[in-house]
């Protein structure tokens, strides 16, 4: 099986002011391109061609850093993209809301949560919201191309919501200010989306 780059559900230009044109472009044609052409090479040839994603990183500590790194890249990516939306509602509605109340408090306090997870996550990685195996709503944050499908990982479970904070997805609007990348994030969530993958988990 060969993974391909997933189309966009918008135009390059459809979150600006929140993530400009540029960084967007960029950011999908050269970096997820990259992961995406990588992670075909390092499969190709062998059992990983057959399996699922999900199921590779599953199983991260038995490959190589080429599959881990890469599928990781091509997996997170994927899902940033799905959950972004150039007008997102401003909060979560129904059984998401319900369930992030219950775990954080109040979607305010989530939002703090999940800025300071962000935010001291030290160089490039990722910050997660995750239903874990038990059903519960957890934040955590991953380093470079790590995610919580993976073994490796502290915080195991099912991403349904994830920031990018690479300096590559933020550095041209925001250079060194990625507490300001991460507020103005909130304005282009598509929430019916996280909702989407909050019911497949």
């Amino acid at each position: 099986m060969s993974y391909q780059l997933p189309t966009l559900s918008f135009e390059y230009d459809a979150l600006e002011p929140v993530i400009d044109a540029q960084t967007m472009e960029i950011h999908h044609t050269k970096h997820h391109q990259g992961y995406t052409n990588k992670f075909n090479n390092a499969i190709a040839g062998t059992k990983l061609e057959d399996a699922s994603i999900e199921e590779v990183l599953s199983n991260a500590s038995e490959h190589s850093d080429a599959v881990r790194n890469n599928g990781g890249g091509y997996y997170n990516h994927r899902l940033f993209w799905s959950i972004l939306a150039p007008e997102g509602k401003e909060a979560p509605e129904g059984a998401l809301a319900e369930a992030i109340d219950q775990a954080f408090g109040s979607f305010e306090a989530f939002k703090e949560q999940f800025a300071d997870a962000a935010g001291s996550q030290f160089g490039s990685g990722w910050a997660w919201l995750v239903v874990t195996a038990d059903d519960e709503l957890v934040i955590t944050s991953t380093a470079n191309q790590d995610n919580p499908l993976m073994d490796v990982a502290g915080t195991q479970g099912t991403p349904i919501l994830g920031l990018d904070v690479w300096e590559h997805a933020y550095y041209l609007n925001y250079q060194n200010k990625r507490g300001s990348y991460v507020e103005a994030f909130w304005k282009v969530v598509d929430w019916d989306a996280v909702e989407v993958n909050y019911q497949e988990a």
